[in-house]
């Protein structure tokens, strides 16, 4: 061929190196940035380096454990709460159980049953399920990897781990965190089920999950989920995973149904009316004045003294309206991938704000952990669009994570001392000569009695159990008393008995009993 012919290809010699190409054919043009525009003559788009965003989503997992190890879990080493006492007594092989009220499910209990079958220390307990929860929270936000990349997967993580209601509640023996994680995990493998084969399978035992830990959320959670698959056609090979995991869930919650309520019905009407009643209630400004505690607002007279702690409550449905803008001008990505959690987000969220007449922050968690994802999108595509709008991403996720601290340190706070005024009661108790068998009765019987090694009775409230009928007929054969708080009067049938000042617990006082000869 003539080396002047058009398309020919000059030889040379192979020990004759080739001359150095001109600089300027080194030069690779910027890569595009997502929105498919070039960028700014000068600017380089900015990209997440890809071996950082491989570990970032552990890295979040690591910073977690650790915040609850050095922040939570030194504080509340000792005592457990009032709604721990009773799921944790119901495996306790050393207490006996307290009333397990008819909205409650029993995960929680299976969850702890393992360390307290070995222990019955309250910082073993606290430790493993701070690991546990961390664990958890990487498994849960990995299986979103495939679907939104690493970078938007890692930062959903921190967004929710950030929060002060999901650090203090890691370590804290309570359904709504794992409520929340089973949820994402769920939901994300409903939305890879289409590709993967085993995936279905993966969305049935998520969803069993969720409803063993709390089986009404994992009906609300169904909801969004079942709707997909009988509208998107390609998903609706997964409808009988749908229905078979929280059905095999919810197995336990329903046969206790029958077996101590008369049905599935009558426990729904009995729940309803612990909860305060099941109705149309307008719950969103109780949920916003709760935001930053206490952990439970009921009834809910608090004032939000620091508003602009919750401008991020605030800002949380404007994001997530402008992930699903995006979503829908974007026909080239997923949308269902943002429009799901979405759905999951408002479904789980309706019966904490529109069916209550009272708030506690925990109760948002599934919601705060589906938004996570979105509103996590929003920010990383922001981000990209140049260096400034990453500095400004940065700074206010600085902002809402040291916010978040301050106010997790006042509520670790203002639980530590309510546990510990629990501990001083139950020591008080143990001092009047109260050993097991005995009954401790009262409107905080539940705490105190399971602290003092005792049963509890109550014969009011939403933790009614018991007559005082049953608590006099039993006072004759074990050591019984009943404790009022703010010098409050004992009840009818125990005025007669010995009051005795609690010390350590600012005005309590046990209503002793006379001291009788067990039979």
């Amino acid at each position: 061929m003539d080396p002047a012919a058009p398309g020919a290809v000059a030889q040379r010699p192979a020990s004759v190196a080739a001359p150095a190409a001109p600089a300027e054919a080194d030069r690779r043009p910027a890569p595009l940035p997502r929105s498919g525009r070039p960028a700014p003559p000068g600017r380089v788009p900015w990209r997440w380096p890809g071996r950082r965003a491989e570990f970032a989503l552990a890295a979040v997992a690591v910073a977690y454990a650790i915040a609850q190890l050095v922040f939570v879990v030194p504080h509340l080493a000792h005592v457990l709460g009032w709604d721990e006492t009773v799921y944790v007594s119901q495996v306790d092989p050393r207490n006996p159980a307290a009333y397990f009220s008819a909205p409650r499910s029993r995960g929680t209990s299976v969850l702890v049953a393992p360390v307290l079958a070995l222990t019955d220390s309250v910082l073993a307990l606290r430790v493993t399920l701070a690991l546990l929860s961390a664990a958890a929270l990487y498994a849960a936000y990995r299986i979103w990897r495939p679907l939104t990349g690493r970078t938007t997967t890692a930062l959903a993580a921190l967004l929710f781990a950030g929060l002060w209601i999901t650090e203090l509640s890691g370590a804290e023996a309570m359904p709504n965190l794992w409520v929340a994680l089973g949820a994402v995990a769920a939901t994300g493998w409903f939305l890879r089920a289409p590709a993967e084969p085993h995936a279905g399978w993966w969305t049935a035992a998520c969803l069993a999950g969720v409803a063993l830990v709390r089986t009404p959320d994992a009906c609300w959670l169904a909801l969004p989920l079942l709707a997909t698959a009988v509208l998107v056609r390609s998903r609706r090979r997964v409808l009988p995973y749908l229905l078979v995991g929280p059905a095999v869930g919810a197995a336990d919650w329903i046969a206790e149904a029958y077996v101590r309520f008369g049905g599935i019905g009558q426990r729904l009407r009995v729940s309803g009316a612990t909860e305060g009643g099941m109705q149309l209630h307008l719950n969103l400004y109780n949920a916003w004045r709760s935001l930053n505690g206490p952990e439970l607002c009921r009834p809910c007279t608090v004032q939000q003294n620091h508003p602009e702690l919750t401008l991020w409550w605030l800002a949380l449905p404007l994001l997530a309206v402008a992930a699903l803008a995006l979503c829908l001008r974007d026909r080239k990505r997923g949308r269902a991938r943002t429009a799901v959690p979405v759905a999951a987000a408002v479904c789980l969220s309706v019966p904490y704000l529109l069916l209550l007449g009272y708030s506690a922050p925990r109760f948002l968690l599934p919601a705060y952990a589906m938004l996570a994802l979105p509103v996590a999108g929003v920010l990383v595509r922001v981000a990209r669009t140049g260096r400034p709008l990453l500095l400004a991403v940065g700074v206010v996720l600085a902002l809402q994570l040291v916010s978040q601290y301050a106010v997790l340190q006042h509520q670790v706070a203002n639980v530590a001392a309510t546990d510990q005024r629990y501990r001083a009661a139950a020591d008080g108790l143990r001092a009047l000569g109260l050993r097991a068998p005995c009954l401790v009765a009262g409107p905080h019987a539940l705490p105190v009695g399971y602290d003092a090694g005792c049963a509890s009775a109550e014969t009011a409230g939403n933790n009614r159990s018991t007559t005082a009928g049953s608590i006099v007929a039993r006072a004759e054969r074990e050591p019984t008393a009943v404790l009022t708080a703010g010098g409050g009067r004992p009840p009818h049938y125990a005025r007669d008995w010995t009051p005795y000042k609690l010390p350590g617990t600012h005005g309590w006082t046990a209503w002793r009993a006379p001291h009788t000869t067990p039979s």
